[in-house]
């Protein structure tokens, strides 16, 4: 695989050569040998004719199962504008050497091992050095700026924070993401033993297992658990995600921004995981990554951008809307608070009405399918992001013997919703373990729901027959909802997406105590 990759390296350089501007920049293929002496392919480039230096830095790890060629065309644009890029393959993927070892000590070490040849072998400034990345690389980003405080800023796209968060969000496994990304490592890398450990637990359906395996190391590999190095560091952080990222879902990654104390910004768009960043990366025009060469420029450069603040949050809509706001505290502040009503009629239908509904319960049973769906990963979102299509449902449709619905009201003049709504409610199942999934629709005339957002939720050996009262958050979304439509919030116990841990014939029962109403708090504006 690595012969095949240089020789296709030969061959896009060459072409690169011909159509760049000549004297702009030099632009090298490498190996560059880390610190334990393992080779990692990368793509050099260094500014020609603009003077003789130092010029800023800026390291880019590849995404998982991408090699280096995923930023050809965004490393092309930042050396034509007086920057030194090193992007490079991950360790354990196409022409790097080793082994994947999931964002492990050597991965993130790979980073600071990168700078330490670029200082020494490029005319780079080691007072301006900047890193940044999709996914994969967009992680290992965070934790090397957490552990290498000479790295000045950073811009993570469709990243994590919170590597448990992601993948086991509420203890709940996305059997979709983890098969993506197993799937994807195993065809373009090398897994190390941890890699291989989920492997063989996947490729027998145990998708719980091999989450859980992993769980205890999470925290290692997750930068929400260094936040305090990067606020002692005052590292500059640009957070950029999908709000249906299937992989790396942005509540975590809004956790960990409230967290920051230097400068950051937080982008939250449309689209899945990469989705929007991508066309971006390979030198598009690209609204992600003009925020990302204003970043490196204000922090790297020292370039003075007007109006970039200093904490600041944009949300765009599904309607390409971008909503700004000074910091997360302003995008919850004055929720629209429902109380969830007891369901009644033919086809049981709760309402969301003003002020608290309690002393009601309503059961369902468990592992039954209805029409709710969270959609299919990177299919869903892409489709969202790129075509402005949000997974459908009609309503009428779903399955009251296993879901329980709440309607509100026809809204009488449009409204933004803008921010993560939030549930409570309180459910007494039959059984020792249960999966819910929560879904929340923007539903027309003829009961045709655009999914907002979601978020599963997984009990895990509680005792059966005890009342439960949740808070469950679901994601952040910002969406356009016209006049004359309803919020509809629909809880089953069922998503292809996940793997549920509900058990056939069973039951759940919701109800509203006087004690904890149950709510949904809505971000509408």
């Amino acid at each position: 695989m690595r012969s095949l990759f240089r020789g296709l390296m030969c061959m896009v350089l060459l072409a690169w050569s011909a159509t760049s501007l000549a004297g702009d920049y030099r632009k090298t293929y490498q190996r560059v040998p880390s610190f334990d002496g393992v080779e990692l392919g990368a793509l050099v480039l260094v500014p020609s004719g603009q003077g003789s230096g130092p010029f800023p830095l800026v390291v880019m790890p590849a995404s998982w199962s991408l090699p280096n060629l995923e930023y050809l065309g965004r490393a092309n644009q930042l050396a034509a504008d007086g920057y030194v890029v090193v992007s490079y393959t991950s360790r354990g993927f196409w022409d790097s050497a080793g082994l994947i070892d999931i964002a492990g000590e050597a991965t993130v070490e790979d980073v600071s091992a990168v700078i330490d040849w670029a200082l020494a072998h490029t005319p780079a400034s080691p007072g301006a050095i900047g890193v940044s990345g999709i996914s994969y690389g967009a992680g290992t980003s965070l934790l090397a700026a957490a552990r290498d405080p000479r790295i000045k800023a950073v811009a993570a796209l469709s990243g994590w924070a919170d590597l448990q968060a992601s993948l086991y969000a509420n203890d709940t496994v996305s059997s979709q993401g983890v098969g993506l990304l197993v799937g994807s490592g195993a065809l373009t890398g090398r897994p190390g033993p941890e890699l291989a450990a989920i492997n063989a637990k996947v490729a027998v359906g145990d998708f719980d297992g091999a989450v859980q395996g992993f769980v205890p190391k999470a925290a290692s590999r997750s930068a929400a658990f260094e936040v305090d190095q990067l606020n002692e560091s005052g590292t500059a952080i640009l957070l950029a995600n999908a709000f249906n990222d299937g992989l790396f879902p942005p509540n975590q990654l809004v956790d960990f921004y409230q967290r920051l104390r230097g400068p950051k910004r937080l982008l939250l768009g449309q689209g899945d995981h990469a989705t929007a960043e991508l066309p971006g990366a390979l030198g598009l025009p690209n609204s992600v990554y003009e925020e990302v060469q204003v970043w490196f420029d204000h922090h790297l450069k020292g370039r003075q951008v007007q109006g970039l603040a200093p904490a600041s949050v944009r949300l765009t809509t599904l309607g390409g809307w971008p909503l700004d706001y000074r910091d997360w505290t302003q995008v919850q502040a004055d929720p629209t608070v429902y109380g969830l009503g007891r369901p009644t009629g033919l086809q049981p239908t709760g309402a969301l009405v003003q002020g608290d509904a309690t002393g009601w319960s309503h059961r369902i049973g468990t592992a039954v399918p209805t029409a709710a769906t969270s959609g299919v990963v990177l299919v869903s979102g892409a489709l969202q992001g790129y075509l402005r299509q949000p997974v459908r449902t009609s309503i009428p449709l779903v399955a009251r013997t296993g879901a329980t619905v709440w309607a509100g009201p026809a809204l009488s003049r449009a409204r933004t919703l803008a921010g993560a709504a939030a549930l409570r409610v309180t459910v007494t199942p039959s059984q020792r373990d249960l999966s819910l999934f929560a879904y929340l629709y923007s539903v027309d005339g003829l009961g045709m729901g655009d999914l907002i957002t979601h978020k599963p939720y997984s009990l895990r050996g509680v005792a059966p027959g005890q009342p439960q009262t949740l808070e469950i958050q679901l994601e952040a979304a910002a969406a356009e909802i016209p006049a004359g439509r309803r919020l509809v919030l629909v809880v089953d116990t069922l998503d292809a997406r996940y793997s549920a841990v509900t058990r056939p014939f069973g039951s759940v029962t919701f109800s509203s105590p006087a004690a904890a109403p149950s709510r949904l708090s809505v971000p509408l504006r």
